[in-house]
């Protein structure tokens, strides 16, 4: 089990970056659009350098849902491979058989 602390604050950051997605995107397509002046652009990435750092998308990490481990995630079933192994031993998991050979 991941630490809380680190897990809140991935979900925290979650949050920041939903919040100024629209912003965000606002301010990157006139930043990028080379028909607008130079100076215009210049001041959509001085507005973009001031937002949070955090409600960037690169900053989230991806982490399992079940246990909240950051490392070895599978991102079509959203939890790592240690999670993974566990719920398909029980059954939980359709589908899922355990090797043998």
């Amino acid at each position: 089990m991941a630490k809380t602390s680190s897990v809140e604050k991935n979900n925290r950051r979650k949050a920041l970056v939903k919040r100024f997605a629209a912003k965000r995107k606002a301010l990157l397509a006139t930043a990028n659009d080379t028909s607008l002046e130079m100076e215009q652009r210049f001041e959509a990435r001085l507005k973009l350098a001031e937002l949070p750092r955090n409600s960037s998308p690169t900053r989230i990490r991806n982490r399992c849902e079940v246990t909240g481990r950051p490392r070895a995630y599978y991102r079509k079933l959203g939890m790592s491979r240690i999670a993974l192994r566990e719920l398909g031993n029980k059954g939980l998991i359709p589908g899922l058989v355990k090797s043998s050979w």
